[in-house]
């Protein structure tokens, strides 16, 4: 398949570890995935689905004890432990790598050994990085091959270069207490034993294209970033793209498939989804911020996915999908979870395996953390740009949590440092969802939190440097918070599709055609600015002045939350970070 010798020997090496049986080269052809998926139904390893309503999709059930990520057991192993940083955990890597051979040793006896040639990004981009995985799970192999860019091509593309990433995983016995899920950030490498659900495995995902690359990009003057990409079409035909970060439970996946309001979609609005989880982001020949998505699909969270809450998302899922640990309907081989609609099967297995009656049962059928990996080109709105090899242009970034009160519905940084700031402290409150108490605030810097490969105070560095560089051509930063809620309780911004509206307002400022107040923490919209043409019966003049206004006695408790969070930075922290801190505190006094 190859003759790189940096791969081949690397490849002996890990045969002599875990000793596999037989060894199959991934190359990417339809015939040899469909004669994998046979195998995988033929050992109960994968569930066959009903071909007429969900034709090519599948069903796959994990261990119960590895239904999720597992940050307590991921580990960035730099050299130094001051390069991991205070928000990671850290492992000497000489004695994590002796650790985790011993554990691998010999644990593909008796089972197959898969190579997985990958590209992350478009292949022949110019911004795509290739990696390499050694598995023994068809369920990893599937879903890579949906996941990311898979195939021969790939090994043309890599040539004789030793620029790749090298990345073992070994089932093993899926010990939760032998599990480890380690990046070697300085090696390249990427180590997952005792795991075999998604994020833990599919190691192309988040372990290469958020830890590995956010590390690449600082050295090499790139950004790998937690976020989605969107195109918004106006009625004269122009596209402009923003990227957005927000925590799990924001929204993302939402706001990256929009579906527009009608009286948008009346006037020509069109929204084109480029990308719903991760951007690489470069700096192009015009010296503006280009993105390309490096995924080829969408891992995205089953529960609460329906036909109201995006339906874009669920049209993705209608072929060639794979379903981790929903629960089946046993009477048409179809699918089901939470949220999906009200007819839960009666007849149904639950997904753990159980039977299970959907309208009886208090137990829930599909886990809350339950998967589909579905093609990105299944999605009715994906972007014609997707495959470009150069990604497209942005002119916004945008940052949001989940935040009760305090934050405003949106406002626009001063500039790229202060942005930078506001990205840094991004935070959101715990719902009921989460263990612990609610409405604590809980911050997750650029939604990077679990996902950086170096020390947070370095990937703060780094994005006040790359706005050096990109100067008066760098996207503005804005920060929204679509679940402010009354004293009842109650939402106070529809959300969803009317997301649009803000999203219209940022780009006529990106434009300069728009006005904004300026307050202590940025700049805020005039209510009427804000298009509210169809949304007067939900959302009252009174109401978006409300979710509009700036609390300067919360804004001085937040300040001191802002001040204690940054201490764990120590000297690491950017003095353009400790100054933003200082300036706000003093607007606010």
């Amino acid at each position: 398949m190859t003759t790189n010798k940096s791969v081949l020997s690397w490849i002996d090496d890990m045969k002599a570890l875990v000793k596999p049986d037989q060894v199959i080269w991934i190359d990417g052809s339809e015939e040899q995935l469909e004669s994998i998926r046979k195998e995988a139904v033929q050992t109960g390893e994968m569930i066959k689905l009903n071909e007429e309503k969900l034709p090519g999709c599948f069903l796959h059930r994990t261990a119960e004890n590895d239904v999720a990520r597992v940050e307590g057991r991921t580990f960035i192993c730099s050299r130094k432990e001051e390069d991991a940083g205070p928000t990671n955990h850290w492992m000497d890597p000489q004695k994590c790598y002796k650790m985790l051979y011993d554990i691998a040793r010999g644990s593909y006896q008796g089972r197959t050994m898969y190579i997985i040639p990958y590209s992350m990004g478009p292949l022949g981009s110019p911004f795509a990085k290739i990696g390499v995985e050694v598995t023994d799970s068809i369920y990893v192999v599937l879903n890579m091959s949906i996941m990311a860019r898979v195939g021969k091509k790939v090994w043309e593309i890599l040539g004789d270069s030793n620029d790749w990433v090298r990345g073992l995983h070994c089932k093993c016995d899926v010990d939760p207490e032998k599990r480890y899920i380690c990046q070697f950030p300085e090696d390249n490498t990427i180590i997952s034993v005792n795991s075999a659900y998604g994020g833990n495995v599919l190691l192309g995902k988040k372990c290469f294209a958020l830890r590995i690359a956010s590390y690449q990009g600082k050295n090499e003057g790139w950004m790998a970033e937690h976020m989605l990409i969107l195109g918004i079409q106006n009625p004269k035909g122009e596209i402009k793209y923003v990227t957005a970060a927000f925590p799990s439970g924001c929204g993302k996946t939402n706001l990256a498939m929009l579906i527009p309001p009608e009286g948008y979609r009346r006037k020509g609005y069109k929204i084109f989804t480029v990308g719903d989880d991760i951007a690489w982001m470069h700096i192009g020949a015009d010296g503006r911020l280009w993105a390309i998505n490096p995924e080829n699909g969408f891992f995205g969270i089953a529960p609460g996915t329906n036909e109201k809450s995006n339906p874009n998302a669920l049209a993705s899922t209608r072929k060639g999908t794979i379903f981790t640990n929903v629960a089946l309907n046993k009477d048409d081989m179809t699918v089901w979870w939470e949220g999906l609609d009200k007819n839960p099967p009666e007849n149904g297995v639950d997904w753990k395996g159980n039977p299970w009656n959907g309208k009886t049962s208090k137990e829930k059928g599909a886990h809350p953390n339950s998967r589909f990996t579905a093609p990105a080109k299944n999605c009715p709105c994906v972007s014609p740009e997707f495959d470009k090899p150069q990604g497209v242009p942005i002119s916004a970034i945008i940052f949001g949590g989940r935040r009760a009160q305090t934050t405003p519905l949106v406002y626009q940084s001063r500039d790229w440092n202060n942005g930078v700031f506001v990205g840094s402290v991004m935070a959101s409150e715990t719902t009921a969802a989460a263990i612990g108490a609610v409405g604590v605030v809980r911050r997750d810097p650029m939604a990077m939190l679990p996902f950086c490969g170096y020390n947070m105070g370095d990937y703060f560095a780094h994005w006040i440097e790359m706005g050096k560089k990109l100067g008066d051509k760098a996207p503005k930063i804005f920060n929204v918070n679509w679940f402010r809620i009354d004293k009842d309780g109650n939402y106070q911004w529809p959300g969803f599709g009317d997301n649009l509206r803000v999203v219209e307002w940022i780009l006529k400022r990106c434009e300069g055609k728009t006005d904004a107040v300026e307050t202590p923490i940025g700049y805020v919209p005039k209510p009427e600015d804000i298009n509210m043409e169809g949304l007067e019966d939900q959302v009252s003049k009174d109401t978006l002045q409300q979710i509009l206004t700036i609390d300067n006695g919360q804004w001085k408790k937040e300040a001191e939350g802002i001040e204690e969070f940054y201490k764990k930075f120590g000297n690491k922290l950017p003095k353009e970070l400790s100054n933003e801190l200082s300036g706000l505190k003093a607007r606010l006094q």
